[in-house]
């Protein structure tokens, strides 16, 4: 979840939907430590009153050239990832401005196949994959604001930024390729803008993933990866105050690998696509489906994702 900015007029309140929207944030989880760039998040940018807190739960399925870890060089990969995916988010007032704190914590299974060095491998396991924690808050626009200050608060344009941070806790085994965990941290910092016009909004980020050393790599080598830069776009309707939905893209290109001081020949290059649809249930209770699938691909991380969230918000007045 990220903060966001906007305006705050009287006439916009009665919006109901402008409260729960806040809370379906964070959630278009990618389990394990994929790059932070092929996550598709659409209204990563919108203010939460402060004091709420948001408890997600959700369970994906992904198919195809899926890995733990996207440089390494498998060919002819034939795998699949599903499991649930556990948040927390809750909004903060950061010196007067919008914030939130956030954490996700995945656990998945995956199985399947794949050919290293011209030689077949598989594996299946199910375990942790690495957390992740993040800090935002809006750079210009919306303010801290309570439940009762939000009823009234109108999205106009947004300007936020996000630290993202991913520990190496996931089940990991250096004796094998296809992991949960990647020993080793990634840092994303990222900004972006959003612009509400009627019931549309349009939302553009971009940031770039940076990658500490791995080293117990497969057979005892050393591995280092080249930062990824990624940008991603999202154009959200809103149908009703109940439901929502939104076109997402993303395009992300580095990640080379270094191994022992060997440059790798894996520079990624992919573009994805997806969508999102979110229904209220209550005040309290919300369900997202979403889907994405890779369009163009240069290396790796060539795959289709499903999965369905169930958020529940508590606290801040509500």
């Amino acid at each position: 979840m990220r903060a966001c900015g906007g305006k705050f007029t009287a006439a916009s309140r009665g919006k109901p939907f402008l409260i729960w929207i806040c809370g379906l944030l964070i959630l278009s989880a990618m389990a394990c430590d994929e790059a932070h760039a092929q996550a598709l998040e659409p209204r990563a940018y919108a203010n939460t009153p402060v004091g709420m807190n948001f408890l997600i739960a959700s369970y994906l399925y992904s198919d195809g050239g899926i890995l733990s870890d996207p440089s390494v060089a498998l060919e002819n990969a034939s795998i699949s990832l599903n499991g649930p995916v556990f948040a927390y988010a809750r909004g903060l007032d950061l010196w007067g401005r919008s914030g939130k704190f956030d954490m996700i914590l995945p656990y998945a299974c995956v199985s399947g196949s794949a050919e290293f060095e011209g030689q077949p491998k598989s594996r299946d396991i199910c375990g942790a994959a690495d957390p992740s924690f993040r800090l935002s808050m809006n750079l210009t626009g919306a303010p801290a604001l309570s439940l009762k200050e939000f009823a009234a608060y109108e999205q106009g344009f947004i300007f936020g930024a996000s630290l993202q941070v991913a520990a190496p806790l996931g089940q990991y085994d250096p004796n094998k390729l296809i992991n949960l965990g990647t020993n080793r941290w990634y840092i994303n910092p990222e900004i972006g803008i959003s612009q509400a016009v009627g019931p549309v909004t349009l939302e553009l980020t971009t940031g770039v993933t940076f990658f500490t050393r791995n080293d117990d790599f497969f057979g005892g080598h050393k591995k280092d990866q080249d930062p990824i830069y990624s940008t991603q776009g999202h154009l959200t309707y809103n149908f009703s105050r109940k439901v929502w939905g939104a076109l997402n893209g993303t395009y992300y290109r580095g990640g080379a690998t270094t191994v022992d001081g060997n440059k790798g020949d894996d520079l990624q290059s992919n573009m994805r696509f997806g969508a999102t649809l979110s229904v209220l249930v209550n005040r309290y209770n919300s369900l997202k489906l979403y889907g994405s699938s890779g369009v163009a691909t240069r290396t790796g991380t060539d795959f289709d994702t499903v999965g369905l969230a169930w958020l529940y918000r508590w606290g801040g007045g509500l």
